[in-house]
């Protein structure tokens, strides 16, 4: 199965989830050129996977990050944060 199967192409922003287990899970996140995923704080550490496209995590202290295809962004805790799509893109969100 392809990611991009899990979403429907119409949605600017989509999440789905790929994993869960008793306290950890996985998220298919789809997020299109020009949208964005709003600013959101997760309870917990997080890892945020570009396997598709290219995309911009922002944090509220102020840094930028720009992933694109294999990179990586680790979100700490209680951080709040937002992604941008910078192309159209596929990433996965471990937590």
């Amino acid at each position: 199965m392809n990611l991009k199967e899990l979403h429907e192409s119409s949605k600017t922003v989509s999440a789905k989830p790929l994993f869960h287990c008793t306290d950890e899970n996985a998220l298919s996140l789809q997020i299109l050129k020009g949208e964005e995923l709003k600013e959101h704080i997760t309870k917990k550490p997080a890892l945020l996977l570009c396997i598709e496209g290219s995309a911009m995590f922002s944090s509220i202290n102020g840094v930028e990050i720009q992933i694109g295809p294999g990179e990586m962004v680790n979100i700490a805790a209680n951080l709040k944060h937002k992604v941008q799509g910078l192309e159209d893109s596929q990433l996965i969100l471990l937590r």
